[in-house]
């Protein structure tokens, strides 16, 4: 009896542990030491948990366009923030800054976004989770 205690007790603790490990820290993916800073078309927008997403093109150095993944804060924390699904939306221009992944991909965390209205508003960056 005491056996199958002791098993269920373990199967439970490993089963709320399993969520944690399909989230990520900022600097296991991120390079806090790689800023990046950029401008071009918002090409793409997911508004989805754990964080959502703004792809925008680039223009890259040889003058094509470059799509960029730049991760930014859940949606919770950013309705907090002054977020909506609408902020951003398909066809703007925009800057960002943020910090580049480590894998050397055209991914980011962002930092902070200046909108094509010339409003600036922060990502709520992983960075400071």
């Amino acid at each position: 009896m005491k056996a199958r205690l002791l098993i269920l007790l373990a199967m439970t603790l490993v089963s709320f542990g399993i969520p944690a490990w399909a989230h990520h820290s900022f600097s296991a993916v991120f390079d806090a030491d790689s800023p990046i800073e950029a401008s071009g078309t918002v090409t793409k927008v997911e508004w989805r948990n754990p964080h959502a997403w703004i792809y925008v093109d680039v223009e890259g150095d040889d003058s094509s366009a470059v799509n960029w993944a730049f991760e930014i804060g859940s949606p919770n924390g950013l309705k907090r923030r002054g977020w909506s699904r609408n902020t951003v939306q398909v066809g703007d221009v925009i800057s960002v800054s943020g910090y580049r992944a480590r894998d050397g991909s055209n991914r980011a965390n962002l930092a902070s976004i200046t909108l094509a209205d010339g409003r600036e508003m922060t990502g709520n960056s992983s960075r400071y989770d």
